[in-house]
């Protein structure tokens, strides 16, 4: 099991579960158990260890078993002076405990439930270093008298101080460094954290590693982490503050390295951004915006997406309080086969598991109007150490023992069943769970009684033993994998968001919570209540432990509705002739009725983005006076139209290599020019208002459109529609039909919509169906328009300052944008969430895309491709002199052009 595998790597048989919670392991000796009878006297070796609650002894001998000592059970604790009698042997110092109970655990080597024997008892203890015998009687009598004080408040403060004495007495040992030449950047005093117990000690950063030396020495005397093994690191709240951090030396499993909980927040963070900076260099700082863009692609499983979102919202398989929560997705645990065509073999996942039965919610729901504020809907939450050790009890009963003061659960209470854990999760009062990641993975040992451990008797006198399975998996390994073929499915692929706006998003509080029938206890959400605020000491603790026990929510990750999966039947396989130039979003897609030939156009495109950084210049030209504005290119690719800020348009010969045309229509720019699907008309928008049709065969302006009150900034064209941008805040919608009675073809324009902003529009873009538009706005307003109706589908304020280019990408699914901050957004089309967002280096002006890289041109004049996926630059490609402000990119992604402000226009070529 996954917390299993943690940094607790002895075999002893001590563990510090053995511990009360809350506890501390603060020394051991080596020392002997004396027990005398009428007859003779027997010492026991074993580890004499002093714990801030209580006094453990650990023989050596296995069939022994392990003594514990509650200190605030004891009567009296003495220190026994070394007797020397000349006539016997000489008796060492002693330490004499007198309790009115003895717990007993591990007996015969057995994990059982402790046996406490309760009754006046003398114990008595020799150290083998007899010196020390004092010393530590008196740190007993000091920890008794804590464990004696009438408030749990007083007692905490004073074990506290205890610890914080010893700490600052001791340090790390330096001699510890793997190497003479390390520099150590700081030190000091932590506890690392395991689930349901944490161990002080001193941590040490340098810039080779990371290491932490127990107080104690256990379960090592040091655990060293090499930085450049480090692959994620997260800030975590612990005990509802933010205190901790936790490092990772893997990508995606969910079981890290070291949890470590600090004293102060400065500390913490001090340390976080050491390392973050150590890493910047080869890790990649995931968000969970970009892990979604992953998922919804198809990059992430929804296994491994449900692991991200979990680590980004604070749960750890170090905290039992914030174990990772995953969702019940299979329904029917009775049938013999398991359907996964069928819709009703699956759980509603839009529900939270209080909400699935609607006669409890019902009854719930009555209850909830009869509340006072703050009302609740269900009582006990969806994930609490308690639920997490009700599964593992089996892997994990030590961590069960410690829970529950070292009892197990009534039988009947157990996990036993799949099916009746199901069921009473639909139908009890009070069983709200939902399940944990080991339902997902390989080991099915938590599902099998391995150990035999005698975890009880039901009342129908059986035993408890391994869990029943439903009758569709013939054993548990056969039920794991069903299990995660379940998670995976269709049905769960185009659902499971609807689960994370409950659990981790929009849905998971205030009236979107009460809407949706998910509303838990105040005190399991994050920032329900400031401890730190109550200044009684035992409130405080009471409230914090309930806190604790009860469960927490995990911390919100989104507050607008996540986007769905990307699953094959919601693909639009309908391909532009481009991606994304501006040639491509300007003539109607036409699917070719032969999709053996689609699968091969688009297997050539993946390979040609996937070759991308092996862009080549062919030849550079300069023929503008001022700064490229647009681009077009003619079907067969023979001639290459541009547009500048010198007010010209100029056509150039691929074949003659030189330009043939220039033509002029005002003495203002030109912003950007396409051409239309007939290749024999470039349209050209200008600075002048208007918007300019130039016959390729007549070689002369055939037509002018005075549509806007400012300057027209872009345009696109599909299905003789024309669709302009103005900086007068429109866009306006031309229907443009050729006069066929006219000898000079003139056209008629009917002006059908006009679609307001509240700033200036810089750039459009159509979808490849011609569905939607989508505008980017000089106050940073991207804005998503349905065609049909002219309708805002969405708009995002995402940006700060203007907006130079966006484009949808290949599948509809996604708007990508650049903007004057530098940043690139890619925003849903379905919710409007940006769930990707990345802070370039310098400005990006243009791009084309395939939904998952980017080819940009940046102020410096650089090319640079992205990945999106992991938000890094993966090759920066030398261009141009100035910024680049003009792309084009062939059908096959094989051929683009670019323009810049050095005036220069760039044939490039891939590399085969």
């Amino acid at each position: 099991m996954a917390f299993l595998k943690t940094p607790e790597r002895t075999k002893e048989r001590f563990s510090l579960l053995l511990l009360d919670l809350e506890e501390y392991y603060f020394e051991q000796h080596t020392a002997y158990h004396v027990m005398s009878s009428s007859k003779k006297e027997r010492k026991i070796r074993g580890s004499f260890k002093v714990c801030s609650r209580s006094i453990i002894f650990d023989p050596e001998d296995l069939d022994e078993p392990i003594l514990k000592i509650l200190l605030r059970d004891c009567k009296k604790i003495e220190f026994v002076e070394k007797e020397n009698n000349p006539f016997n042997e000489p008796r060492p110092s002693a330490i004499s405990v007198s309790s009115g109970q003895i717990i007993y655990i591990k007996e015969s080597n057995v994990i059982a439930p402790y046996r406490n024997d309760r009754g006046a008892k003398k114990i008595t203890f020799e150290l083998e270093v007899w010196n020390k015998t004092e010393d530590v009687v008196q740190t007993l009598l000091q920890l008794h008298r804590a464990s004696c004080l009438d408030k749990l408040g007083d007692q905490t403060a004073m074990i506290a101080a205890n610890l914080q004495s010893r700490l600052a007495r001791s340090s790390f040992d330096k001699n510890c460094f793997q190497s003479v030449a390390e520099k150590p950047h700081m030190e000091c005093p932590v506890e690392m954290v395991l689930p349901l117990v944490s161990n002080p000690g001193h941590v040490c950063i340098t810039d080779e590693n990371l290491y932490f030396q127990p107080l104690n020495g256990y379960p090592e005397h040091v655990i060293q982490i090499k930085l450049h093994r480090v692959r994620r690191i997260y800030k975590r709240r612990h005990g509802l503050r933010p205190l901790g951090l936790e490092v990772f030396c893997t990508e995606n499993d969910f079981c890290s390295d070291i949890y470590l909980k600090f004293y102060n927040t400065a500390d913490r963070d001090e340390i976080y951004y050491y390392i973050a900076t150590f890493l910047e260099n080869h890790v990649t700082e995931h968000t969970a915006e970009s892990y979604m863009l992953q998922w919804q692609r198809g990059h992430l499983s929804n296994y491994q997406y449900l692991l991200h979102l979990n680590n980004l919202a604070d749960r750890s398989c170090n905290d039992l309080s914030q174990y990772p929560v995953f969702p019940w997705v299979i329904a029917d645990y009775s049938s013999s086969q398991l359907d996964m065509t069928n819709a009703a073999t699956f759980r509603d996942l839009s529900k939270p598991v209080g909400a699935l039965n609607k006669e409890r919610l019902d009854r719930l729901l009555a209850r909830y109007r009869g509340m006072p504020e703050p009302r609740f809907l269900y009582g006990s939450h969806y994930s609490s150490p308690g639920y997490v050790l009700f599964y593992l009890v089996r892997v994990a009963p030590e961590h069960m023992l410690c829970l529950q003061n070292g009892r197990y659960d009534h039988a009947d209470r157990m996990f036993n069943s799949i099916g009746e854990t199901w069921k009473n999760c639909l139908e009890g009062a009070t069983d709200f769970k939902e399940l944990i990641p080991e339902f997902y993975g390989q080991d099915s040992s938590f599902l099998e009684n391995r150990q035999s451990l005698d975890l009880g008797r039901k009342q129908n006198g059986s035993l408890v033993g391994d869990v029943v399975l439903p009758p569709w998996a013939s054993d548990a390994s056969d039920f794991l994998q069903k299990h995660k073929t379940a998670l995976e499915s269709q049905y769960v692929s185009e659902h499971l968001h609807e689960w994370i706006d409950l659990v981790f998003g929009f849905k998971q509080r205030g009236s979107e919570a009460v809407a949706a029938q998910n509303v838990f206890h105040p005190l399991t959400y994050e920032g329900g209540i400031d401890c730190d605020s109550i200044e009684d000491t035992d409130q405080r603790i009471a409230m914090l432990t309930q806190i604790l026990e009860f469960g927490q929510t995990p911390k919100q990750l989104f507050t607008s509705p996540h986007p769905q999966r990307i699953t094959p039947r919601f693909q639009n396989i309908t391909r532009s002739p481009s991606i994304n130039s501006p040639v491509s979003d300007m003539s109607p897609a036409s699917p070719s009725e032969d999709s053996s030939f689609e699968d091969l156009t688009e297997e050539s495109r993946k390979l040609a983005w996937t070759n991308m950084g092996s862009l080549k210049v062919v030849s550079s030209h300069k023929i503008h006076k001022e700064a490229v504005t647009g681009i077009a290119v003619t079907r067969d690719g023979a001639a290459i139209f541009s547009t500048s800020q010198d007010s010209t348009l100029k056509m150039f010969s691929k074949e003659l290599k030189d330009f043939q045309r220039s033509m002029s229509f005002s003495n203002m720019a030109l912003s950007s020019c396409l051409m239309l699907a007939d290749g024999k008309t470039v349209v050209c928008s200008s600075w002048d208002n208007n918007v300019y049709f130039y016959s390729v065969p007549y070689g002369r302006r055939q037509d002018t459109l005075m549509g806007h009150d400012d300057a027209v900034s872009d345009m696109c064209w599909f299905d003789d529609r024309l669709y302009t941008a103005s900086w007068d805040s429109t866009i306006k919608v031309w229907q443009c039909a050729s006069d066929s009675s006219s000898s000079h073809k003139r056209s008629q324009f009917e002006l059908l919509a006009e679609l307001e902003h509240d700033a200036g529009v810089n750039t459009v873009a159509l979808n490849p169906a011609g569905t939607l538009l989508v505008s980017g706005c000089k106050d940073g307003t991207v804005t998503i328009w349905d065609n049909s109706s002219y309708g805002t589908l969405q708009q995002v304020h995402c940006h700060n300052g203007t907006i130079h280019h966006v484009s949808f990408s290949p599948d509809s699914r996604h708007v990508l944008s650049v903007g004057v901050d530098s940043c690139m957004k890619v925003t849903d089309v379905q919710t409007g969430m940006v769930i990707s967002s990345v802070k370039a280096e310098e400005e990006q002006r243009c791009f084309c895309w395939d939904g998952n890289s980017v080819l940009c041109g940046g102020q410096s004049g650089d090319l640079l491709l992205w990945d999106l996926l992991s938000n890094t630059v993966t090759q920066r490609i030398p261009a141009h002199s100035g910024a680049v402000t003009a792309m084009w990119m062939s059908e096959l992604c094989t051929t683009v052009i670019t323009g810049g402000e050095d005036r220069q226009i760039i044939f490039w070529k891939l590399q085969s």
